[in-house]
């Protein structure tokens, strides 16, 4: 793996224990993460047009890690409002969700997910998960930074 490599990554998660799990599994990682988390889409959204405008508060994405249920904005809305707007549709969206149903999967990959991931029952599973995620992203994501 290129660990001269970074990634920005951005969890947007509306439950505490889920987030909680997620940063516990990629602060296992090898490759260098800047982890910043948002509970829902709207703030989501919020957060990616102050990445657009240049906030240094709000480094822009590498990769958005996306749950699909959330209240108010959930995943799927979201994921069609930043694969509207050209400054955004393309940071890499990968959906980290309970959802196994094949109506949600195939609706995402049609709203130009990158991938789709059903969160497994054991941390154990979900670090392994990590690091393959982390693993390919940094390989393969033009926005990772160097």
């Amino acid at each position: 793996m290129n660990t001269s490599k970074f990634l920005v990554m951005f969890l947007v998660e509306d439950d505490p224990g889920d987030q909680k799990l997620v940063k516990s599994a990629l602060a296992s990682q090898e490759a260098p993460i800047e982890l910043r988390i948002v509970g829902n889409g709207e703030e989501a959204l919020n957060y990616l047009k102050q990445s657009k405008d240049g906030s240094m508060e709000s480094p822009r994405p590498s990769l958005i890690l996306l749950d699909l249920n959330m209240p108010g904005m959930g995943g799927k809305e979201f994921l069609k409002c930043i694969k509207a707007d050209e400054k955004l549709n393309d940071i890499p969206v990968v959906v980290l969700t309970t959802s196994d149903s094949e109506d949600d999967i195939n609706e995402c990959y049609k709203l130009h997910a990158a991938g789709y991931i059903q969160k497994p029952a054991n941390i154990q599973e979900l670090k392994k998960i990590m690091k393959e995620t982390v693993k390919y992203w940094t390989t393969n994501c033009p926005y990772a930074k160097i």
